[in-house]
This record gives C-alpha cells, structure tokens and sequence, in this order.
C-alpha cells in the first residue's frame, strides 16, 4: 500500500490505538508490521478470527493468555552458550504451564470460534522440560533434589555452619565486655565479631576489616577459621554442582527450542487476534461482506476517530458508477467522507471490525491511494496545487481496475478555467484505466461531467439552508452547492462584504456565454495577481470574476472583443447610450467618446486585452492602462469601457494596492509617519 495514503488517512493512529490493547512483546510486534492486505480469502479469514474472538470476549470470560515476560530476553540467548539462571526457568515453566492453561480453554470453544480455537491444537506443553524445571527449581532456586551430589553438599555445608555458630556463641559469651555489639557479623564472606578498637588484640584472629570511624574492629577468630576455610571450600563445590544441574536443563531447554518458538508464536497471535477484537468492541466495530467486483455499500458508518462527534455515513459506488464526484458546502463533511472510506477500507484489508452497520459491504483493492490536504513541503518548494498534481501523476501512472483513489478538491489552487479542464482530462484517463474514485470538488462543471459521462455519479453533502448547518448526510444522484456567502455571513463577515458579494454575483449570474463572458476580463484579473500587489489579497477586478462562479475558457476566448450588446457593459456607458439616444446624438462611432476613469476595466483592442486605468486621459489623449503588470500609455480611441469602477472597487478604495508596488507603499507608509534620511521613491516615466 501507499505509505503517503495511510499517513493521510492516520492508519497509524489506528494502529497506536490499537497497541494499547496487546499485552505481549510478540503480540506488539504483530501489531507494528500490520499491513494492509490485497488476498480477498486471506482479508476474510482475517476478519473471521477477529469476530470470532470477539464472540468470545462478548461472554465475559477471561482469555488466559500466556504469560510471555522474561521470554523474549531467553529467545534471544537461545544457542549463544549461554547457562541460563533459576529466575530464567521460572518464567519457562510458567509460561508452558500456561500455555496448557490455554489449550485446554480452546478446546472448550471450538462450537463459538472454530477457527481461533483451533490454533491452540499446535501448541507444544513440553512435558519433560516443563517436569524437569519443576523438579529442579524452587522457589527460584536450586533444589536440593536437582542432584545426590548437590544434596550431599549442602548438608557438610550445614554442619560445618552449626559448628561455625556454636563456636561463636561461645567467644561472644567469653568477650561480651570487650566487644562493640553482641552480634556475629559477616565480612568478606566470613564470620566475625565486632570489637572494641582499644581490646582487639585480646582476641586472637585475623582483622578483617574496621568501621568508618575506626573504632570498631572486625575480627575473624583463630578458633573458626579453619571451619570456615572448609565452609567456603564446600560452598564452591555446591555452586558447581548447581551449574551442573542448570546446564542439564540448559540443554533440555534448546533441544525443546523449536516447540518453545513455536508457542511463543501463537500466543503472540493469539495477543494480537483479541487485541483486534477488543479494539473492534471499543469502537462498536462488526463484520463486513467482501468482495473484489469494486462493489462498495457503507451503512451507519464512522471514521474511528471520531465516533462521539461524526454524523454515520451512508454510501453506495459500484453499482452502475464506480466514481463519485461530492460537492457542497465547505464546512459541509466532504473530506470526512473521503477520510471514512479511505481508512475503514485499509481496516477492513487489514482484518479489523469497523463502525458500521449490519450490510455494509467493502470491495478489496490492490491500491489505495488518496490526494488529500495541502500536501505542501517548505523543503522542496512545492504549492499546493504542484503537490496536489504530483500525487495525481502517481496515480495515472499506477492505477488499475484494483485502485480505489480519493481526492480532495481536484485541480484546486489554480485558474479556475485551467483547473476545471484539466480536472476533466484527468478523470476521463482514470477511469479509462478503469480506477474507482471519490472526488470532491467546488468546479460546477464538474457536476454536469459526473452527471453525463459514463462510470460517473453525482452526489453532494446535504446542508440546512435555514439554519445553515451542516447535516453531514451523503446524498447521490444531486449535485450541491457551496454557500459560501451564506456560510460566511453567519461566521461573522461584515455586512457590507456580504452584501456586496451578492451584489456581484446577482450581476454575473444572467451573463449570456457564462464562463465565456467572464473570461474575456481574465487577463486584467491574471495582472493584477501576478503583478505587485499579489502579496495584498486578491484584486476586486478578480474578486468579482471568481465570486461568479466562471471559469477560463482558452485564450483565444479571452481575447475575444465585446461587441456593445454584451452584458459585460456597465451602467456609466449605458447611460451615456441612453442619453445620447434621448437627445438625439450622433451614432455611437461619431460620438464623442465617454471620459475613462482611474479604477475602469477598459477594452484594448489594439492589444486584444483587458486592462485598468491607472491614469486619466492627458491633453494628447492618452491614458494610462495596466495589462498584465504592465503599464503602458494609450489613444483613449483604443479603448472601450468594459466594467466602470464602481462595479469593481468600494467606495474610497485605495488604488495603491492595484498600481503601486509592496515596497513603494511601505515607504509612503513610513514618510507619511516620520522623516527618514535617504528614504526615497523611484518610479519609472511611465508610472507618473
């Protein structure tokens, strides 16, 4: 699978949230190298041992899993020469006692869970092994039944310590008045008696040692020593023959290695199956139908990370459509919807339960593979859309009848008329490669695209017109709207901005040619954003455009002249029309031509463009124009008026932000506040 796409997707929170449920080292492991799958028999057996595990918790009882602590520390020493300690085989025959445990309990559920119980049929209980470790280790020690030898050792040992203390007994009841405590200490491993510093020499024996402030003085007696030479003599002889017996079961322990291995396997499994299944009942997860026709049907379902908050979704593809273009409000759930399929999809490929309700039905894909997110890299320069596209590329290059993509808001981020048409092209070659997909988008074409090309559907995210509330409902079949006015009113935008943005868009809406006649002013739009104000927001030129909801037509459209029926006209040249019709004027080539203003989009028709007065016309009647971040000076008999002012900007609105360039204003900014030495305002002739 596509390591961008899970990372989309948060497939590793999934999985976080699901190591939380294993109690293993082996069942962890399990969990971290979890992929998604592509084998449909091999997903659905996948998905049968988690039900059926769940079926089991869902009686109440409790699972004893074998213990596996201190056992990943001896697979690892297995075979390196290592002699393994008492501690160490404690946990050996803990675990194989458990593992019986376990197998026992399994064969009780083989009616509920004939799949899972089965799994403990292979598990090894090492009888040998597990009775000889019984034998030879207790309480985390050495038996004295481990061997004759061993035995007969630790009982020297135990007369000569009898004799050690009754010969001490009676040195402390002689010096009782000479010494420091009436206690026998141990230094070194050998006995002593603590003596005050100035008697010490009335005791004969060797000084083993003396206190931190030099005043007490550990004394070995002559009288025990040769005692406790043979003491420690026997000691030796007891270590070497627990040695004997730990090597003996050492040996029993990797010659039993394989079958150890293997149980440690099935527990890990066993850990990670009811990890799975409780993880599926946190998250109120079942069963679902598979298939590998591309058939999908999702019923009450959830994105697992958001199950307190998300409204289920309904969904249908495969049947008649394999692709969905989603359309509606931004706030309206579309990119959940994306999310939701997108990560059940990779649980369900996985073997895990999903939140949804009794019929869903999930297809199995070799390839999943979203677009999702700004995707953008400080690192390697990259924009939204150049991210956006290069993930597109990937998917052209890689997808087949076995690819589900999803992509959020297609070609966004670019001219609205290039992003619509390469939108389409992308889409036709997609599904020409016979790719399943989800797409959302803002494009209005792209919903008379879905609604007549073959192998697509329409569908939107129903939105309370009232209330202006999200439902979060996926309805196919219609296509949606965005309501960004309405939404933004009721996210607090100013009222004026709001009222003006229908105003705008009231105007735009009974244009004849639609895209066609909006794109014919694109080009001043494309000036203004690629020209020196493009750090200060978007042009109301271009503002007035995008708010139509048009797109860009190639440019031989946009070169296109108005003739004087288009709508595009604006009040101010209609009433001077109308006027000079009233009094009876000349025909409009012989009438004296309207006075151009700073802030009117003009026609140029020497230059085929579109293009902004910045400067009224002079005595020699040229007047000053922007096209496309150019400033030039031109006979005012070139230009027609397209759009006056008052259509494109507020009222006061500072022209500054159109014509002057970022670093001019802030400097006019800082004159106007203060005097600063050398500050100074260039510009070229043409700009005055």
């Amino acid at each position: 699978m596509d390591h961008m796409t899970m990372s989309m997707l948060e497939y590793d929170k999934v999985k976080e949230n699901l190591r939380e449920y294993a109690v293993s080292y082996a069942g962890r492991k399990q969990i971290d190298d979890l992929m998604p799958g592509s084998h449909l028999r091999a997903i659905e057996a996948a998905l049968r041992e988690t039900a059926e595990a769940k079926a089991i918790l869902e009686k109440g009882a409790s699972v004893p899993l074998p213990s596996l602590e201190g056992i990943e520390h001896i697979v690892s020493l297995l075979h390196t020469g290592y002699l393994f300690t008492e501690q160490d085989f404690a946990a050996v025959q803990t675990f194989l006692h458990s593992c019986g445990q376990l197998k026992k309990y399994m064969a009780g559920k083989r009616d509920m869970a004939p799949t899972v119980s089965s799994y403990a049929l292979s598990m090894q209980e090492l009888p040998r092994l597990k009775s000889e470790i019984e034998r030879c280790i207790r309480f985390g020690k050495v038996d004295d039944q481990a061997s004759k030898q061993l035995e007969k050792t630790r009982k020297k040992i135990a007369v000569v310590k009898e004799r050690i203390q009754k010969k001490m007994s009676s040195i402390l009841s002689r010096h009782g008045s000479i010494l420091q405590e009436h206690l026998i200490s141990v230094r070194g491993g050998r006995y002593v008696v603590p003596v005050k510093r100035e008697y010490h020499k009335q005791i004969k024996g060797a000084v083993l040692d003396q206190s931190t402030s030099g005043q007490t003085i550990f004394v070995e007696p002559e009288e025990i020593s040769q005692l406790q030479t043979e003491l420690g003599m026997l000691e030796a002889d007891e270590a070497r023959e627990e040695a004997v017996v730990l090597s003996m079961l050492t040996g029993l322990l990797e010659a039993s290695s394989p079958d150890l291995l293997l149980n440690i396997d099935i527990t890990g499994n066993y850990d990670f199956i009811f990890a799975k299944a409780k993880y599926g009942r946190s998250i109120e997860g079942r069963m679902v139908q598979l298939n590998d026709q591309g058939r999908i049907r999702l019923r009450g379902a959830k994105h697992p990370l958001m199950l307190k908050t998300m409204v289920p979704l309904q969904l249908e593809m495969g049947n008649g459509y394999r692709s969905l273009i989603i359309t509606g409000p931004n706030t309206g759930g579309k990119t959940v919807a994306l999310k939701t399929l997108g990560l059940l999809t990779l649980m369900v490929q996985s073997g895990l339960l999903v939140p949804v309700e009794e019929g869903s039905v999930f297809a199995v894909y070799g390839k999943v593979m979203t677009a999702i997110g700004d995707g953008q890299s400080i690192e390697q320069s990259l924009s939204t859309f150049s991210a956006q596209i290069r993930r597109l590329i990937a998917m052209v290059e890689e997808s087949d009848r076995s690819t589900l993509l999803l992509i959020d808001e297609l070609a966004a981020g670019t001219d609205p008329g290039e992003g619509m048409s390469l939108s389409i092209a992308i889409l036709e070659e997609l599904n020409r490669r016979g790719a399943m997909m989800m797409v959302t988008t803002h494009f209005n074409e792209l919903k008379g695209f879905a609604s007549s090309a073959p192998g697509f559907q329409n569908a939107r995210m129903e939105f309370d017109v009232e209330t202006l509330e999200p439902l979060y409902r996926l309805t196919i079949g219609e296509s949606g709207q965005s309501y960004a006015i309405e939404i933004a009113t009721k996210l607090g935008m100013p009222s004026g901005i709001t009222q003006r943005s229908r105003e705008i868009l009231h105007n735009h809406k009974p244009m004849a040619g639609g895209a066609k006649a909006e794109t014919m002013f694109s080009d001043g739009a494309t000036a203004m954003e690629n020209g020196s104000n493009a750090d200060f927001g978007q042009d109301p030129l271009e503002s007035e455009y995008e708010q139509s909801g048009a797109g860009t037509l190639p440019e031989e459209a946009g070169r296109r002249q108005p003739d004087s029926g288009e709508p595009g006209r604006r009040h101010r040249h209609d009433r001077e029309e109308s006027m000079e019709s009233d009094e009876g004027a000349e025909p409009e080539e012989t009438a004296k031509p309207q006075k151009l203003e700073v802030g009117d989009a003009v026609f140029v028709s020497s230059l085929q463009r579109v293009g902004i007065v910045y400067q009224e016309e002079d005595a020699k009647g040229m007047v000053g124009v922007m096209v496309q971040k150019q400033k030039l000076k031109i006979n005012q008999k070139r230009l027609k008026l397209y759009i006056e002012k008052g259509n494109l900007y507020p009222e006061d609105y500072d022209f500054d932000i159109v014509f002057e360039s970022k670093e001019n204003r802030k400097k006019s900014k800082m004159m106007q506040r203060k005097h600063v030495e050398g500050l100074s305002i260039i510009r070229r002739p043409e700009d005055v």
